[in-house]
């Protein structure tokens, strides 16, 4: 049975909520994960992990916060993601907004919120 919406959001506030250390108040749907959550490279494995057994699903690693897409030179440069960057990036991370992203696509502006878990899990519950 396919799980709506709501219900992963639950799950996934659950998860970091335990993985991060954080308040449940502090997990909402615009929350980054680095910026309002703290979480730090090593965090991403452990998230990734912890969802997985959540959902009883497989997130091959890099599928979900893909790292090696910024630090491809082709897709990155000077700080900056490329046209063939943005392309590829939309193409791997659909679960992304990139709102924010295609007016000013500076690195640094790729921010992984809740939402953009939530939006992963519900492509592979859904």
């Amino acid at each position: 049975m396919a799980m709506d919406r709501d219900e992963i959001f639950a799950k996934v506030k659950e998860v970091l909520v335990d993985a991060l250390g954080v308040d449940d108040d502090e997990v909402t749907p615009t929350a980054t994960l680095r910026g309002d959550l703290g979480a730090e490279s090593i965090d991403f494995l452990d998230i990734a992990f912890r969802l997985e057994k959540a959902f009883g699903i497989k997130i091959p690693r890099g599928e979900m916060f893909p790292e090696d897409l910024f630090t491809n030179a082709a897709y990155v440069q000077n700080g900056r993601i490329t046209p063939q960057g943005m392309q590829e990036m939309k193409k791997r991370m659909p679960h992304l907004d990139f709102t924010e992203l295609e007016k000013n696509p500076d690195v640094n502006n790729v921010q992984f919120t809740v939402d953009t878990v939530v939006n992963y899990i519900a492509t592979k519950v859904g």
